[in-house]
């Protein structure tokens, strides 16, 4: 079946076709029927409805795998002016790797660009504002800077050789910030600077120590000089302490937390009287016994670059927690053991199983687990914020097991943690989908959770129950709460898994409201005074621009950029198809792009197309969306396939994102084998709905893409007839612990899960033709899982496989000259094959 949501909504067709879009002028948003106290999914009709196939000039290899300069040099890292009536952008130079940044007012159509002399002066994508929205604060190369927000004035707070950063408006007026692990605060008025805290990583100095040992005593009695000299150093010690103690120009200011510590995270109340400190032991992510070798260098030798560390060597750790009072001086370490679950066995089943395999008897027992701070890739918030007035905290965690999150605050009194909220997962908890706060001037929390098996947002009173805001089968993510707490905005993709919008709710009331209706890929900021939307929005046809729009309901959007080329919008490209194969494992369809051949019939018969499946890297990600992908090349290549005859499908997986926590955790200690199930039901899908030869059938990928066609033709060896791997994972052992001891637990624990998952272990399956690409100086994935792999394939031998190396290449190519070879030997492989 193929979903449509043209019922509801009335999709914008392909821009070169639209004068809504190309013109620059007004695209009104329709009514919307996500309006009521919690937004639900609305019915999903048959059919939907991508844009038309765009331009008349035929694609070819060469310029799809050319520099994307050609594509326009889309604009990139916008924000709001302090105005919140100019935008500022970023646009790369057309043939270097420069950017220069861009202004321009939302009443003009022309952007100006900003000179390096005035780069300064424009405040940045993370600025903050005084509680009065008078001041903006923010870092410019390192340098703090204050700007009047109605005169523009501009204020520079320092100018040294140093790094500042985090800017942070307090509530007396002052502005703090940081310089390595020292804070202070500035007067604006006097331009008095004062240190507040300098968090030293060493052991507190234990000072003048009396003589311990027999001889030490007695050198003590029997020499005057050892004697006198060491009641002076007393002396002395006891004075500077009383002159710290007495006299308050003198900065009182250290704080000692541990040699060979590292601080992961710290931050200053809003009153500037406290901190909340999470510390770790220093590891440097890097294992300086492993190397990478870079092979094409400036001076002709090997490089033997120093490489990340394996899952396989990852050892647990946990984080100490650590409360510190600047008036008192005071200095508290936080428990744990007021957590639920803090000791629980979380992997007891999985450990009684390995242990059974070696024939031995696992017994659980409850100890402490290694419990840390969150982390949520590419989060723009810290895991620690304090509420308004400074009275409370609070602060993510995460299990180093990755089994739970727990959302905490502080009991101050008793120096302890409170869970508000406790997320448990059998399999991982997401690295996305953890944003929090609280709601301004009082103690109540925000967040989201995935407990209902999709990313929702709920909030609650410290000593309240949670109350769900979204409801549905969707993802909520990216949430900004406004000053007054009228409204939370978010994304979500309601209407349809591939379809994301902009909404709100009022947290007071519940009411949820549609904003956009854009029919793509939505990602907004709101301006500093809360009336507008800066949005960037992409269609599957055309890349990222920038749109302004007020911050309301069923809002009007204006056009602010136009940088894709006129050289691009003539490319005879083919727009794919978002269709739902039905699932023989799950009741969920697998949601997929397909690229129908130029000249196919809706209808034919004869079993005669042949076809290729792509498969998306990353796992976790979502390729099967009505926006613009990152996968601009493999797009134009399908264009350039489909026009050759072929069907292709690019699937979202199970594992992909959008799909909520049941599709997210299906690979749970099997990676790969859900997802070939899922590209048999798409070979299915397309013999019985696009005329395809299931014996002319092939799939390739890159990364995790690479390591589904290892699985794919070692484990199904039917299901295609030839596969091209790129950059790909052969063995997760090798791989890093960030990403796979989530899906994998760490190999020490679950080695089952390992050898069920790695390609490695099943290279004796492959008897169809086999093309890996692989990059020397991946940083990612490792060249050698390719060496291990190729080893093993020769010593099975194999004959039907080959390898290209590209030597100067990390995990994302760069040279136009490698993706025009990488992808001439897929095309090859595939016309010789299928």
């Amino acid at each position: 079946m193929i979903f449509n949501i043209s019922s509801s909504k009335t999709l914008i067709a392909l821009a070169v076709a639209s004068s809504v879009f190309l013109a620059g002028c007004q695209a009104t948003a329709s009514s919307s029927t996500a309006t009521q106290n919690n937004v639900t999914t609305s019915p999903v009709a048959a059919v939907v409805n991508t844009p038309a196939d765009m331009g008349s000039t035929k694609i070819t290899l060469e310029q799809a795998m050319a520099h994307p300069d050609w594509l326009g040099r889309q604009p990139e890292r916008a924000f709001w002016g302090s105005d919140s009536a100019t935008i500022i952008y970023a646009r790369k130079e057309q043939g270097n790797e420069l950017r220069n940044l861009f202004s321009q007012s939302i009443t003009s159509q022309s952007a100006e660009q900003i000179a390096l002399n005035k780069l300064h002066t424009v405040g940045a994508n993370k600025a903050v504002y005084s509680k009065n929205k008078a001041l903006q604060a923010y870092v410019f190369e390192g340098n703090i800077f204050v700007k009047s927000v109605t005169t523009g004035a501009i204020q520079q707070v320092t100018h040294t050789s140093s790094t500042e950063s985090k800017p942070q408006f307090l509530n007396d007026g002052s502005l703090a910030y940081r310089q390595g692990n020292t804070f202070f605060k500035v007067d604006l008025s006097s331009g008095l600077t004062t240190e507040i805290a300098n968090l030293k990583l060493a052991d507190k100095p234990q000072g003048i120590t009396e003589p311990s040992s027999y001889i030490a005593k007695e050198q003590h009695k029997l020499i005057d000089y050892i004697a006198l000299t060491h009641k002076n150093n007393k002396d002395k010690q006891a004075r500077k302490a009383q002159l710290k103690q007495q006299n308050s120009s003198i900065a009182n200011t250290e704080f000692y937390l541990g040699k060979g510590n590292s601080v992961k995270d710290v931050q200053l109340s809003p009153n500037g009287d406290a901190l909340l400190v999470v510390v770790q032991e220093q590891r440097d992510w890097r294992d300086d016994s492993d190397i990478m070798p870079n092979y094409i260098t400036d001076d002709a030798r090997i490089e033997p670059k120093k490489a990340r560390r394996r899952v396989a060597d990852e050892k647990s750790q946990t984080s100490e927690l650590v409360y510190i009072n600047l008036n008192d001086k005071s200095q508290n370490t936080l428990s744990f053991d007021t957590l639920p679950g803090f000791d629980e066995d979380v992997l007891a089943a999985v450990k009684k199983e390995n242990y059974a395999r070696d024939g031995k008897t696992y017994k659980s027992k409850k100890a402490p687990r290694g419990i840390n701070l969150i982390s949520d890739w590419g989060w723009d918030q810290s895991p620690i914020i304090w509420n308004d007035d400074g009275s409370n905290v609070a602060i993510m965690l995460e299990a180093w097991d990755n089994k739970d999150r727990w959302l905490a605050t502080v009991d101050f009194k008793n120096n302890k943690l409170v869970s508000q909220h406790r997320l448990h997962d059998d399999a991982w908890i997401a690295y996305a989908f953890n944003d929090f706060g609280w709601l301004h001037n009082s103690n109540t929390l925000y967040y989201l959770s995935e407990q209902s098996g999709y990313s929702q947002l709920y909030k609650k009173p410290l000593n309240g129950k949670a109350t769900a805001l979204t409801t549905g089968k969707f993802e909520v993510s990216n949430l900004t709460l406004t000053d007054d707490n009228s409204a939370i905005y978010y994304k979500a993709n309601v209407e349809h898994p591939g379809l994301y919008e902009i909404y709100r709710v009022n947290p007071l009331t519940g009411k949820n409201e549609q904003v956009t209706d854009l029919n793509g890929m939505t990602d907004y900021t709101l301006s500093p005074d809360q009336t507008k939307l800066l949005l960037k929005h992409s269609t599957i046809m055309l890349p990222t621009e920038l749109y302004v729009a007020d911050a309301k309901a069923n809002t009007q959007v204006t056009r602010f950029t136009h940088t894709v080329s006129d050289e691009f919008l003539a490319k005879k490209l083919t727009a794919p198809k978002i269709i739902a194969v039905p699932s023989s494992h799950t009741d969920q369809p697998i949601y997929a792009k397909v690229y129908y051949p130029a000249d196919y019939v809706e209808g034919e018969v004869g079993k005669k197309r042949k076809a290729v499946i792509f498969n998306h890297g990353a796992g976790y990600l979502q390729n099967s969306h009505l926006g613009w992908s990152g996968y601009f090349r493999e797009f134009m290549f399908h264009s350039l396939l489909a026009d050759e005859g072929y069907v292709v499908m690019d699937m979202d997986y199970r594992a992909s994102k959008g799909y909520g926590r049941d599709w997210r955790t299906a690979i749970y200690r099997q990676m790969g084998t859900p997802e070939t199930q899922d590209l048999a039901d798409g070979v299915k899908w397309m013999a019985e709905n696009a005329n395809v030869n299931t014996q002319a059938v092939g799939t390739y990928g890159g990364s995790y893409g690479g390591f589904m066609t290892f699985m794919a033709l070692f484990t199904a060896p039917e299901l295609f007839q030839a596969g091209a791997a790129l950059r790909p994972v052969t063995d997760w052992a090798h791989y890093n612990a960030p990403y796979t001891a989530n899906i994998l637990n760490h190999p020490d624990v679950d080695p089952i899960a390992y050898e069920r998952s790695s390609p490695i272990y099943y290279a004796e399956g492959l008897n169809k033709r086999l093309l890996i690409n692989a990059p020397m100086v991946d940083d990612n994935v490792f060249f050698q899982d390719t060496v291990r792999l190729v080893q093993r394939l020769i010593e099975l031998e194999k004959e039907n496989f080959e390898t290209a190396i590209f030597p100067v290449e990390p995990h994302g190519f760069v040279q136009p000259s490698s993706w025009l070879d990488e992808y001439r030997r897929i095309y090859k492989l595939f016309k010789e094959t299928l």
